[in-house]
């Protein structure tokens, strides 16, 4: 590894995101949900309700995509609604589909599909109608088209895709001398790549070389064992690879252990600690650049780095369902296929987020490519590592829970790899052994 050493500034403190989304959950639900007049019978205008679950830099995404799409559609009562992220939005979902008068589409992601009752409470997408407006699997990134197919039919259309990747501090990363000649994060292969530059940055930070959210670490542990091959089987007797699940825990073990790592760090406090230079490299969800970008920060990102091979990151997609409903009704399908493909093909919005837009002519086209520094992992998408099929996985299902609350010990030492594996064993048997609820 080719080190350079020239000074330069540390990055400007902000407010990280999850603590900025936690103050203003309940506001910009409020406020979304208001958007459209109550009762619409007494018009002409074909009604269309939309829920999703964005607040914070996503959500402002969002209003900016439909103020537009309003614009567009005068002929459209176009009423969106925004709910609380996770549990709460599942929930409200749920008993809203069941109620089959909540939504005309809503967002979910696309490993929340098979627990949230497809075929029972989400329609499939009628693909003719689909295809009218331009959209097919030659149009989205593949393996997420058909990661919304199941049993042949497609029962989502995909938005985006979401990941864990890496994120550096430009000026520390410069001075620590792990830039490569066109100024780039130097691509970390093994294991000695990452403690080398880990311990370069910390040499500069004078705390930690590297940050990640401790109280989620399902999202970098499979990675490292996807990366390793590792399988997971979630149905009759739980499979899995105990030597490469321990291989991938004990990594984040050493990064706490020896001090490259703080042995504590939350959702908020991760972001926090990279923009006030307490670590120079953090490995989060691309969703944080906003914050980042808003706090003036000079920072670059790449995927989640290939220690074990390529560089596999976690993570999911954002899509569009819609519900199945008691009486039929064309127009409001119409209406809702319509505004699905409209928000895809105008996804280079979405993408000054952080998010990979799903629709490849987005991602293709020059306007992206001019997009720093989401350019530089777009090709992530294509080999994003999405959790295991199960009713109880996905984000913000109880699997990713569970290994939360369980992995932390591994970062604090409270636990070693062997007793967390133990753990999250007979938790995952637990919920193997569990009916789905829908």
């Amino acid at each position: 590894m080719r080190r350079r050493h020239t000074p330069g500034p540390g990055p400007a403190p902000a407010l990280g995101r999850r603590a900025f989304l936690a103050g203003g959950l309940a506001a910009a639900g409020t406020v979304l949900a208001g958007c459209g007049p109550a009762d619409t019978v007494l018009t002409d205008r074909q009604r269309l309700r939309q829920w999703n679950l964005f607040t914070g830099g996503d959500g402002a995404r969002m209003v900016e995509m439909h103020t537009a799409y309003r614009k567009q559609h005068p002929g459209i009562d176009f009423q969106p609604s925004t709910f609380q992220w996770g549990n709460p939005y599942y929930t409200k979902f749920t008993m809203g589909a069941a109620g089959g008068r909540a939504f005309d589409i809503a967002t979910l992601h696309v490993s929340r599909l098979r627990g949230l009752g497809v075929g029972t409470l989400i329609s499939p997408v009628p693909t003719d109608l689909l295809a009218q407006h331009g959209i097919t699997r030659d149009t989205v990134f593949s393996n997420i088209w058909d990661k919304c197919t199941i049993d042949g039919e497609l029962y989502a259309i995909p938005l985006d895709t979401h990941l864990i990747v890496t994120y550096y501090n430009r000026p520390v990363c410069e001075e620590a001398g792990v830039l490569d000649s066109d100024g780039e994060l130097v691509e970390i292969n093994d294991e000695d790549d990452l403690f080398e530059v880990c311990a370069a940055v910390k040499e500069v930070t004078g705390q930690f070389g590297v940050v990640t959210d401790t109280t989620h670490a399902w999202r970098p542990f499979w990675s490292l064992y996807r990366q390793l091959g590792g399988e997971l089987r979630l149905e009759g007797e739980l499979g899995i690879d105990d030597d490469k699940a321990l291989r991938a825990l004990d990594l984040l073990r050493r990064l706490s252990a020896e001090g490259l790592a703080p042995k504590a760090s939350d959702g908020a406090a991760t972001p926090a600690n990279f923009q006030n230079g307490i670590a120079g490299l953090m490995l989060s969800g691309n969703w944080e650049l906003p914050t980042l970008k808003d706090a003036g920060m000079a920072f670059g990102m790449r995927p989640f780095p290939g220690i074990y091979g390529e560089e596999l990151g976690q993570g999911d997609s954002h899509c569009f369902v819609l519900p199945v409903r008691r009486e039929p009704d064309e127009d409001a399908v119409a209406a809702a296929v319509e505004y699905a493909a409209w928000m895809l093909k105008n996804s280079i919005t979405w993408a000054g987020g952080g998010h990979i837009p799903a629709y490849t002519p987005v991602t293709e086209s020059q306007e992206y490519a001019d997009l720093q520094p989401q350019a530089n992992y777009r090709h992530a998408a294509e080999d994003v590592q999405f959790d295991p099929q199960a009713w109880f996985s996905g984000s913000a299902a109880q699997l990713q829970a569970d290994a939360g609350a369980i992995f932390t010990g591994v970062h604090t030492g409270a636990v070693t790899p062997e007793t967390a594996l133990d753990r999250f064993k007979r938790a995952a048997q637990n919920l193997i052994d569990t009916p789905s609820p829908v």
